[in-house]
């Protein structure tokens, strides 16, 4: 072979060593969240800093996600509830005192402190929960005057289907998260609420 043709066939080979390494994976193996496309938050943060170039609307990137996101949350948590006959507020009650462990007991301050209402508006869902049969009230042993709230059967099994059906629904909306991310965006956020947390406390 002629050193001519020699000098091309090693140069055709570096060029094709060039483009193995520039070749995109497969579509299916492309990650979509390395760039996620622009949403209506990027519209509305770009509309604000031309109209309002005066200030900082960084925290709209964050915020308005975060509503967005409950909105769709809020959504996925009727959706459930309704499925098997419960309002929120009775999801609330039930489940303060299905995790409080058997045997599912709790007094009304208790009940107060673990949904964050009055006094009367918990005595109001008590007495309609009650009829319900999904909660009994039993005397305190130690306070004649004073009650317990206690899951029944009926209510146990109630709140159960009612939670694993909210959980569907919320596993539906970070679904296109990986299990780091999940982590990653729950450490985030608890680091955003925690003040909150420990002033209503």
């Amino acid at each position: 072979m002629s050193r001519f043709l020699t000098d091309r066939v090693t140069d055709m080979a570096a060029v094709e060593d060039e483009v193995d390494q520039l070749v995109v994976a497969p579509e299916d193996e492309v990650d979509p969240l390395i760039v996620a496309p622009e949403d209506e938050v990027d519209q509305l943060v770009a509309a604000w800093r031309r109209e309002r170039p005066d200030l900082d609307v960084e925290p709209m990137h964050v915020l308005s996600r975060v509503t967005r996101l409950a909105r769709h949350l809020d959504l996925a948590r009727k959706s459930a509830f309704t499925e098997h006959g419960l309002e929120s507020w009775e999801f609330d009650v039930l489940t303060a005192l299905r995790r409080s462990g058997d045997p599912y007991t709790l007094s009304p301050g208790r009940l107060l402190r673990e949904t964050m209402v009055t006094s009367g508006t918990m005595t109001n869902r008590v007495d309609r929960l009650a009829a319900k049969g999904f909660v009994e009230r039993l005397p305190d042993p130690a306070d004649r005057r004073g009650v317990f709230v206690r899951l029944t059967r009926t209510g146990r099994t109630r709140v159960d289907a009612a939670l694993e059906a909210l959980l569907a629904q919320e596993r539906t909306l970070l679904a296109g998260l990986t299990a780091d991310q999940r982590y990653e965006l729950s450490t985030l956020l608890r680091t955003v609420v925690a003040p909150f947390d420990r002033y209503n406390r």
